[in-house]
């Protein structure tokens, strides 16, 4: 990954990093915050020889130097220990006082620091104190030789033990600044973990892995729009009503040299959006005043019937089993001019049906009554009734959800379209997040340069030329 990779990973999974930083803050804090202060206390023995000369008192300084390790070890044995015990009373037991006690040797001095920690200052005074004196007289007995009253090495205390009344531990400000940075460190780690391990689709770059088939649209999430007839949602000045505007404006580039074309919408698996995607594209390309006609072709799960509130009894199964004729199947919605025709009863043998002469013999009459027909087919990747719609159709046009759709599963779908000779014309981000760039739009665009719907069906054109034009007006009003 290069520098710029994990800026973008970083901008893209700035939550996480977010989230761990307040998990390890939050843990610091109620660590540092529930832990019992503790106090420490230090007295300090200077180790020294008795010499006779200036030679003797050279090799005294060697001789001390070498024995003031072993001292600092003794400080931690049992029978140190309990001596300090006896002192102090039966407070505390020898092991307890070895766990708070510690001896330190300054490098290359003869100075031994015995340093004792306690929830009591006092306590901690008392325990170093004590540790000093009983030190400083097992030394003289262990150096003191046999027959002989004064020892050869002499351990003073220069430094008696304090009380304290700065607690040793914790430390607030040490330990939430460590937090702060170990939760950084870890969130990057984190987020450029996880923007290794990911394989969903979510950017073009991710897309462009797959197919060099174009993103025709990035559909974001809105959801009042699913509460709301498509009529009236696609008449608002929203952006994700515009999202659909921008993918009826690519789809006019899309097989330019067809004047009636056939499109298939389909997706790698259920739960992308793909009839959401195929009925509001339907409508938005009916809005500007184009014929245009949606098929429900998902003989196995229908859904256009109840979004659009219309009589799923007679449909696409009754044209094909040739019970009825298919301009008396289709039923127009509200007053966009859009033809559907839904599902009808379901079959038992889908594929069959989307694969017979009916099929054929029905997309040619469409192909002749209309500009543009929009196919609702099944996922691609359960089923092969996509691929054998697409094989019929202009080709197909491959719905995917941000984020949970991945790589290989795009893969696959566009691969069960190339296996019969169809193509993908283009890919739909669905389910998108929002882009708050200076580029974006904002719910008040068309309100405040005089967008309306009406404007826009009359022109037949879309909807971001026409406000932007509108904002020229307008500058130049205001320069006037």
């Amino acid at each position: 990954m290069e520098l710029k990779d994990y800026w973008r990973t970083l901008r893209r999974r700035w939550k996480v990093v977010i989230l761990c930083l307040l998990l390890t803050v939050a843990a610091a804090s109620v660590f540092t915050f529930s832990a019992t202060p503790q106090y420490s206390s230090s007295a300090q023995i200077f180790v020294s020889t008795s010499p006779t000369d200036a030679s003797q008192a050279y090799q005294g300084s060697l001789f001390a130097t070498q024995r003031i390790s072993s001292y600092a070890k003794i400080v931690d044995t049992r029978k140190l220990a309990s001596r300090v015990a006896d002192d102090l009373g039966s407070t505390y037991t020898p092991d307890e006082l070895r766990d708070e006690v510690t001896a330190t040797v300054d490098p290359d001095t003869v100075l031994l620091t015995i340093t004792a920690t306690d929830p009591d200052p006092t306590t901690a005074r008392d325990i170093a104190q004590a540790y000093a004196e009983e030190l400083s007289n097992y030394i003289a007995g262990l150096e003191t030789p046999d027959g002989k009253k004064r020892p050869l090495i002499k351990a003073s205390i220069v430094d008696n033990a304090e009380r304290t009344t700065t607690p040793v531990s914790p430390q607030p400000v040490r330990n939430l600044g460590l937090a702060i940075v170990l939760g950084l460190l870890l969130g990057v780690g984190v987020a450029v973990l996880r923007e290794l391990l990911d394989t969903s689709v979510s950017n073009a770059e991710d897309v462009g892995e797959v197919t060099e088939a174009p993103i025709l649209g990035h559909i974001g999430t809105d959801p009042n729009a699913v509460k709301v007839a498509p009529a009236d949602v696609l008449r608002d000045v929203t952006p994700w009503a515009e999202a659909f505007r921008v993918l009826r404006t690519n789809m006019q580039f899309v097989e330019v040299d067809r004047p009636q074309r056939i499109f298939v919408v389909s997706s790698s698996l259920p739960g992308e959006g793909k009839s959401t995607t195929a009925v509001n594209l339907a409508i938005t390309l009916a809005m500007a005043k184009q014929r245009v006609a949606l098929i429900e072709c998902d003989l196995r799960r229908p859904l256009i019937a109840n979004r659009l509130s219309l009589d799923g009894a007679v449909g696409t199964t009754s044209v094909l089993i040739g019970k009825v004729q298919l301009a008396d199947a289709l039923q127009e919605y509200a007053d966009t001019g859009l033809q559907v025709l839904t599902c009808g009863p379901i079959p038992p043998n889908p594929s069959e049906l989307l694969q017979s002469v009916a099929m054929e013999k029905m997309l040619g009459e469409l192909r002749d009554q209309f500009d543009v027909v929009i196919l609702d087919a099944p996922p691609l990747l359960p089923v092969t009734d996509a691929a054998l719609l697409a094989s019929q159709a202009d080709g197909a046009l491959v719905v995917v959800r941000h984020g949970k759709t991945t790589r290989d599963q795009l893969r696959h779908a566009i691969e069960r379209v190339e296996a019969v000779d169809a193509k993908v014309v283009g890919v739909v981000i669905n389910l998108a997040p929002a882009r708050r760039t200076g580029r974006s739009y904002g719910y008040g665009y068309g309100y405040s340069y005089g967008y309306s719907y009406a404007q826009d069906q009359v022109s037949g054109g879309d909807s971001t030329k026409q406000a932007r034009d509108e904002r020229r007006q307008g500058r130049r009003k205001r320069r006037s």
